[in-house]
């Protein structure tokens, strides 16, 4: 038999990462941040989005919205019946519009879990900041904790995002890591915490807490004059880049941070109103400015306890 273009089998595109995130028209946010950082780590990616503004909401006018629930459902189903999904290896989720999404993908990841044993969910809970508050719908928070965080091997909030998840303080290191450990429940192993404790910055410095059910990190990386939106979705977008692609989560957090001061260092430089991204990845050893500080925890008698810090002067490994 003579092989025509017709008779040929079509392998469906081979997907290593699905981002379910924010969409942007103008803006360097959500999906229009995680796609180029995770392809630039050489992964593939379907992006799914959730809303579809022209710009984020800091700005005098925006239009645009949360995508209908079941068209969100039905991009997720598609993507499993076009057989896409053969190579998955991760899904990294982002700002939602609605309660209505968690539900829905919390219940395709679920599936995915049920069949894939080595999936691996790193779940951002984007709520909002020190600076703006909350600026999700406000049953998102009861959202996350009830369906996503469940299915989360690592969460990635902030510091305001992880007090509103928690209800406890996160003022210093100590409060930071105590509430993060309230969430290391069933399949989460991990928390990231960025812009972790602000008034315990040195100078030029911000902290972001690394935390597990038995250590916890401190990686401190320069602070750049510049506040563009969208560091937070760089973050976790490099960080499960970089850890897919077999970093220890301590050396993934470390490149993620040193992916965002060279981003920032960009955006500063160009004077530019949102996040300049870099044209390449950065290198492990460029920039010397990121490191970390173990907490080593010190069981006293009658089962108190107390952080104490131990210096590491050299960089994290790479």
């Amino acid at each position: 038999m003579i092989e025509t273009p017709s008779s040929r089998v079509s392998r469906p595109l081979s997907l290593e990462v699905v981002s379910v995130q924010s969409q942007v028209v103008y803006g360097r946010v959500g999906n229009n941040v995680a796609v180029p950082t995770l392809e630039s780590l050489g992964l593939s990616v379907a992006a799914v989005p959730t809303v579809v503004f022209s710009n984020t909401p800091h700005y005098p006018t925006m239009h645009g919205g949360a995508l209908p629930v079941e068209w969100f459902e039905g991009y997720l189903q598609d993507l499993s019946a076009r057989g896409a999904l053969h190579a998955l290896r991760a899904v990294l989720a982002g700002y939602l519009g609605n309660p209505g999404q968690a539900e829905v993908l919390a219940r395709w990841t679920r599936a995915l879990q049920a069949e894939r044993a080595g999936l691996r969910v790193v779940i951002d809970p984007v709520m909002g900041d020190h600076d703006r508050g909350i600026y999700v719908d406000t049953g998102m928070a009861e959202a996350y904790r009830q369906h996503l965080l469940p299915l989360a091997h690592g969460l990635t909030p902030n510091g305001f995002e992880l007090a509103h998840l928690t209800g406890r303080p996160v003022d210093d290191m100590e409060s930071v890591v105590a509430a993060a450990r309230t969430l290391l429940t069933g399949r989460t192993q991990w928390i990231a915490v960025t812009s972790a404790a602000p008034t315990t910055w040195a100078d030029g410095e911000m902290q972001v807490v690394f935390v597990t059910r038995e250590q916890a990190h401190v990686i401190t990386h320069a602070r750049i004059d510049a506040v563009p939106k969208g560091t937070g979705d760089l973050f976790s977008a490099a960080l499960t880049g970089h850890w897919l692609n077999g970093a220890t989560l301590p050396e993934a957090i470390a490149r993620a941070c040193q992916m965002i001061v060279q981003a920032l260092r960009h955006t500063h430089n160009a004077q530019c109103a949102e996040l300049v991204l870099p044209s390449r990845v950065v290198s492990p050893q460029a920039n010397n400015q990121t490191h970390a500080r173990e907490l080593v925890r010190i069981r006293q008698a009658f089962s108190e306890s107390h952080w104490s810090h131990r210096s590491c002067n050299t960089p994290l490994p790479t």
